[in-house]
């Protein structure tokens, strides 16, 4: 841990700076857990850690848990009353035969991961599977507008010999230069959300007001509620408030038939939606890029990848106006429409799209994270496909065409006319 030093932050308790410059991509630290596990029994495991090893269990450790803050004194009176039955619950749980301990050290434990949790993923990051509580990440303040980024690095527990094999762990990745003295941030929260319902947020869930500068300032707000402009003029405020309040409605009942697994209820909300807003809210608007992604994962649900893929790009064009051009959100998100893209036969787009995940993701995951390699993989790939594309575009698409339907290649006859040849070219069944 000699890259990092804790230090009393100005308005925010304690902290860590950089002992040296860092630059994009720079692994500042990596942690193991104190305990990461499935979400039923986290305490009942940080509890048997402490008993087996006590509250330091590293060298590179820089604070104990009983320094950490459980911030139960500012939960309110509702959220108090599940907070003891959950206490009391675990004492039950707990064996008789164990080391006794406390309400009082339970909910300090119970706190901490309330408030300092950290959720644990499979290894391509898809789905959260567990909670893992770490020390040093835990004395990272919050900044909307972050310097750094968490990833979880699973490890490599495959390779015969053991020596080879290393422990499943977060590392604290720069997302540009930091100079020496500098405070290292991560942001709890997603900054695609307004100013004020990131506070929001932060206040109920981690306790504290947000006083950076994007927060402060309301940074690029007039971006997610902005109208779109006609002609050099922009549409009057009216118009933009009656088609933001239409798209805010209509977000509500797309997710609950989401929830009931009607998707195609849901390209019907959506493009109803689309249809009305696209011509007045502007491509930065959080609402219409709410949609955008939604249709995006729909469609290449339903495999309508020409749809999902024109979806999927206006998401990643907006999502480029508003997020850091590191943010790990904008990388996956740039995979997301780049494979989407590939799937319809778009392979230059699709190309572009994951060169640039991959870029923002060797900074966010590293080069060994199996999202990168994945990537890494796929852009090969698609790199070799637009070779072939350039080289002959009638050839690649009737490759193409056979390897998608596992049949034997068959020639698509030479056009007759421009029209006709751009026609073919792009011509998919759905």
């Amino acid at each position: 841990m000699e890259n990092v030093t804790i230090f009393d932050s100005p308005g925010k308790g304690r902290g860590l700076k950089a002992n040296k410059e860092f630059w994009a991509g720079d692994v500042i630290f990596s942690e193991p857990s104190l305990a990461a596990v499935v979400f039923d029994s986290l305490v009942a495991r940080i509890m048997w850690r402490l008993d087996k090893e006590g509250g330091v269990v590293s060298d590179m450790q820089l604070t104990t848990l009983d320094e950490l803050e459980d911030h139960i004194e500012d939960m309110q009176e509702d959220e108090l009353k599940e907070f003891k039955v959950d206490i009391h619950n675990f004492l039950d749980y707990w064996p008789r035969s164990s080391k006794q301990h406390t309400s009082d050290v339970i909910s300090h434990v119970l706190g901490l991961i309330n408030c300092n949790g950290f959720t644990v993923s499979d290894q391509r990051g898809l789905q959260a599977v567990g909670v893992g509580l770490f020390p040093n990440l835990c004395l990272i303040n919050h900044d909307c507008w972050s310097n750094c980024t968490v990833i979880l690095n699973h490890g490599n527990q495959s390779a015969v010999n053991t020596m080879y094999h290393s422990q499943p762990r977060i590392e604290l990745r720069s997302l540009g230069k930091i100079a020496e003295g500098e405070e290292l941030t991560v942001s709890y929260v997603d900054f695609i959300n307004l100013s004020e319902e990131r506070r929001k947020l932060l206040k109920s869930q981690y306790f504290f007001d947000c006083t950076c500068e994007h927060c402060k300032n309301r940074i690029k707000d007039d971006l997610k509620m902005a109208g779109r402009e006609q002609e050099g003029a922009k549409l009057s405020e009216e118009q933009v408030k009656e088609a933001t309040d239409y798209c805010f409605q209509m977000l509500d009942k797309m997710e609950e038939a989401r929830l009931k697994g009607d998707y195609h209820e849901v390209v019907k909300i959506c493009k109803e939606c689309i249809e009305k807003t696209e011509p007045i809210l502007a491509d930065t608007h959080i609402y219409l890029l709410r949609m955008w992604s939604t249709m995006s994962e729909v469609q290449a649900y339903l495999q309508y990848f020409e749809d999902a893929a024109d979806y999927a790009r206006k998401m990643v064009e907006g999502y480029i106006k508003l997020y850091h051009p590191n943010n790990p959100t904008l990388g996956m998100s740039a995979m997301r429409a780049g494979v989407t893209h590939w799937q319809a036969g778009l392979i230059e787009v699709g190309h572009g799209m994951i060169c640039k995940a991959y870029a923002i993701l060797m900074v966010t995951h590293g080069p060994m994270h199996p999202i990168t390699k994945d990537l890494e993989s796929m852009r090969t790939q698609t790199e070799m496909e637009l070779r072939m594309f350039k080289q002959n575009e009638y050839v690649y698409h009737s490759m193409r065409e056979a390897a998608l339907k596992n049949r034997p290649m068959t020639m698509m006859h030479e056009p007759k006319s421009v029209e006709e040849g751009i026609k073919n070219l792009f011509h998919r069944k759905k």
